[in-house]
């Protein structure tokens, strides 16, 4: 993308050489007559101060479409993958502005450091990565912007949204003995399985089902006007239709969807039933795999969700590997956890450790971060006290007032980027500086013991049930926002009719100051 308040100079000499070299080609804006290799390049739309031109849609279309061959989806009409392509990479820009504003960067050293924690988590060498990934077709450097674009939003939405989540006592307790209520009935949609954000405590049953499911969002804008609900209602209603005669539901969430998993056929990956979006709850246990549901409202729009797959709690297993729940965002690195399925019996190595944190910040790079906490490590090293340096520096404001402890951790229970730096420490050892996505790290283990997970893991991964599913939907909300009140101005040709694509009603856009 391209900043327009950069931009007029660079236009100005582009214009000046073409006035004075025989036979060049103009620079076009929008849609014209230019054919191949007439345009130096094109712009598409514009967002807010930023453009995006016609060789970055290009580019980002043709990804598009190299993954949805791979998956043997079919590719829709060009000018309705253009216009979903676009509107992807518009809200990636406003995120990346919003970022900006925010004081949100990543510099190399983390970036370098999240692509060989993605190489080791798939059990390759960087190098092996990038020889994947060129395989692929993909751009080695392109892969490395999305990596550092995905760290951006993964902050942004700490910052924004998951900082700003309360879950209160009473919220634990409702859920808590809504979990025992339908455990003790045998429902087999309610278990909660496994570890959490802040325990491996079985607060459900081994056998709590999994659910793979997908869905096709039709959105409307905030303070949606009733013919901007209606028209959203009416494109809901014909994608409906049409998956009824039997079109196929990932092409469909492709050409129509406005959720962010639009560009992947809606795949919203394994979920429990704890990890089901609220207003899929009631609805997601009743249907069989194959089956799809009738329009579910919501604050976004219209949704429809299709269940895939569902395994455990009696079900046929699936032959595919559940893809890990998300990592939570909150005060310190015990806030997100993959799902299992260990009994409240198992015999797991539990560890108690204690860290100290310190947040990047434009006041604090990564290099200043990790230098700092290397002097209070040396410091810890020659005497000074673990616990009153944690209450003095540590930014992870919980645990700090107990002097960096945590308490006692099961595998699963924090984040993996300081599970791992924490298993690979001898009790009483202190570990480097580490980043994990809370900031830098240094963890000392006190002891490590075997036995049943905690009984206070229970109420921790309730909670971080709920912080999930709130978090989940804030962030789509606040994604909307964002959209809904930027100046967006679209410069491709309309949609062709009988074509499918988000209705322009359904993403209206503010007046440009």
């Amino acid at each position: 993308m391209i900043r327009i308040t950069k931009l007029f100079p660079s236009l100005l000499l582009c214009l000046l050489s073409v006035l004075a070299t025989p036979g060049r080609t103009e620079l076009v804006f929008g849609p014209g007559p230019e054919g191949p290799g007439n345009a130096l390049d094109a712009i598409v739309a514009v967002v807010n101060d930023d453009v995006i031109t016609r060789r970055e849609l290009d580019a980002a279309t043709a990804q598009i479409e190299r993954q949805l061959q791979q998956k043997k989806v079919q590719v829709p009409p060009q000018p309705v993958l253009e216009r979903q392509v676009l509107e992807r990479l518009i809200l990636l820009q406003l995120q990346t502005r919003a970022a900006e504003r925010n004081g949100i960067t990543i510099d190399d050293a983390t970036l370098n450091a999240a692509m060989e924690n993605l190489a080791r988590r798939n059990n390759m060498t960087l190098t092996q990565l990038r020889q994947t990934v060129e395989k692929d077709g993909a751009s080695f450097a392109q892969f490395r912007d999305d990596v550092r674009r995905e760290l951006v939003s993964a902050r942004l939405r700490q910052k924004m949204v998951d900082s700003q989540i309360q879950i209160s006592e009473q919220d634990v307790d409702n859920l808590q003995a809504q979990l025992a209520s339908a455990k003790n009935s045998g429902s087999p949609g309610e278990p909660v399985s496994g570890d959490n954000g802040a325990g491996n405590s079985g607060a459900g049953s081994a056998g709590g089902r999994e659910y793979h499911i997908a869905q096709i969002l039709i959105a409307v804008p905030d303070a949606a006007t009733p013919t901007q609900i209606e028209a959203a209602k009416r494109q809901a209603n014909e994608v409906l239709a049409q998956l009824r005669k039997g079109t196929d539901f990932r092409e469909l969430a492709v050409s129509s969807s406005a959720g962010q998993q639009a560009l992947e056929g809606g795949d919203l990956g394994w979920r429990n039933a704890s990890q089901l979006p609220t207003l899929f709850v009631d609805v997601v246990p009743k249907l069989k795999p194959g089956q799809f549901s009738d329009l579910i409202r919501s604050p976004s729009g219209f949704h429809i969700v299709k269940l895939l797959e569902v395994k455990g709690g009696g079900a046929a297993p699936s032959a595919e590997k559940p893809v890990a729940a998300r990592k939570g965002k909150g005060s310190g690195p015990a806030s997100g956890a993959e799902q299992s399925a260990k009994s409240p019996q198992t015999v797991m190595t539990q560890t108690h450790v204690r860290h100290i944190l310190l947040r990047t910040s434009p006041q604090l790079s990564d290099d200043e971060a990790r230098q700092q906490l290397a002097q209070l490590r040396q410091r810890i090293q020659g005497g000074d006290d673990f616990e009153a340096m944690a209450r003095a520096h540590s930014e992870d404001k919980g645990s700090a007032a107990r002097g960096g402890d945590l308490g006692w951790v099961v595998p699963g229970m924090l984040v993996p980027e300081f599970e791992q730096a924490m298993n690979a420490l001898q009790p009483n050892e202190i570990s480097e500086p580490f980043k994990s996505p809370f900031g830098w790290h240094i963890a000392q283990v006190l002891e490590r013991r075997q036995g049943p997970p905690p009984p206070e893991a229970e109420r921790a991964q309730i909670r971080e049930t709920l912080m999930r599913r709130r978090s989940d939907e804030e962030w789509e909300l606040a994604l909307r926002r964002l959209r809904d009140e930027a100046y967006v101005e679209i410069r491709l040709p309309q949609v062709p009719a009988g074509a499918t694509a988000p209705p322009a009603e359904a993403a209206p856009t503010a007046q440009k100051p």
